[in-house]
């Protein structure tokens, strides 16, 4: 897994001035070490028995197959409960929904925490956290990872209709280009598109800084007339990419091989400025119904043998070393999925941002949907 230790590199111990974050191009070296506090214990006893316990996470980024071989051993049924964005995930924490486990993205931890949504782990009841990754343990948005655990993570690109296009697409910049006018969609995800923006422009995603935003912005009204808006709807992106109907979008690793399946010639790009990475987190809500059921299926998400099946059927990484030799070999060298240390080195990390970015940031969004405002 030679990204993992590249990517380790990218998930910043950051201070929270937009100075360092710009300077370190948003990536940073992250500690290595776990804690002592995590240490498991001999054994796991049974939580009482519960009719079902609520996951909340993106459609289509969990195979069923999890849900139920978790339920046939211990008897607790999963619902699935899905979000469309990040925003609308942190979004219905706040509003007191309640979920037991929630997959969360990095930059919005750091929040979650400071208002109180998200439990403390204990991790005498996830003993098998010890197959984490050290590159991804004690991260600075979250010391010594008392609140999440590494789920996944991948890359940000452009998926194409290679048959459909003249001229290779390799820049985030052509996203921008005449050509695709009317055969393009844009995702609504503020952080992502914002950072495909900034990016496009030479800037870092985690830019706060306004005059550089307020670019961004004149960029995205640009793109803005001749592209379709819509919120993330993989059904959406099959049918149209596979159709012909939409030829170039902005996507994600994992989308390349479940379209592939409609059709052969979509292809996946990381644009020369730099793929945009992401990470998602297992977290309990503050207000889960039952924290140690939560606990155990959090425990049995991270045995070698379930994160692989979600890695072989989802096809994004995670950073869990127990399941390497579980991994479909053409899955893990495919470099869609685990990235070279080339290519990682040009890719940023979306992290948090201070309290006066985050502000800046929405209050960009809000005048990019207002019409620029």
């Amino acid at each position: 897994m030679r990204a993992l230790t590249m990517l380790g590199w990218m998930i910043s111990k950051r201070r929270w001035s937009a100075a360092t974050l710009w300077g370190l191009l948003g990536l940073a070296a992250i500690l290595a070490t776990a804690c002592d506090d995590h240490k498991p214990s001999p054994s796991l006893a049974s939580p009482p028995p519960m009719r079902e316990l609520v996951y909340y996470d993106w459609a289509d980024d969990m195979p069923q197959a999890v849900f139920d071989a978790f339920a046939a051993e211990y008897g607790i049924k999963v619902k699935y409960v899905t979000y469309a964005s990040g925003e609308e995930a942190v979004a219905n924490l706040r509003a007191g929904k309640v979920y037991d486990v929630v997959a969360v993205e990095t930059q919005d931890i750091p929040a979650l925490i400071a208002d109180g949504l998200l439990a403390k782990i204990d991790y005498r009841n996830v003993p098998n956290f010890k197959n984490i990754s050290a590159n991804f343990r004690d991260l600075s948005f979250d010391p010594s990872n008392i609140y999440t655990i590494p789920f996944n993570w991948g890359t940000t690109g452009l998926l194409v209709r290679s048959d459909l296009v003249e001229k290779p697409v390799t820049r985030w910049a052509d996203l921008w280009d005449e050509r695709f006018a009317g055969k393009l969609i844009i995702w609504s995800l503020q952080r992502y598109l914002l950072g495909i923006a900034l990016k496009s422009l030479g800037y870092s995603v985690n830019s706060e800084n306004p005059e550089q935003l307020a670019a961004a912005l004149e960029r995205l009204e640009q793109i803005k007339s001749r592209a379709r808006i819509m919120d993330y709807d993989t059904q959406v992106l099959d049918d149209m990419l596979a159709s012909g109907e939409v030829v170039i979008l902005y996507g994600f690793s994992g989308d390349l091989e479940r379209l592939r399946k409609k059709n052969s010639a979509v292809r996946y790009v990381l644009p020369e400025e730099g793929s945009v990475l992401w990470g998602d987190h297992f977290a309990i809500p503050a207000k889960s119904s039952d924290q140690r059921a939560a606990e155990l299926f959090i425990n049995f998400l991270l045995r070698p043998e379930i994160i692989a099946l979600f890695v072989n059927e989802i096809h994004y990484a995670a950073p869990n070393d127990a399941a390497t030799s579980f991994i479909e070999p053409e899955i893990r060298n495919d470099p869609a999925i685990f990235p070279s240390n080339d290519l990682l080195k040009m890719a940023e990390i979306l992290l948090p941002l201070g309290p006066e970015g985050q502000k800046l940031h929405d209050e960009t969004w809000s005048r990019f949907l207002a019409g620029g405002r």
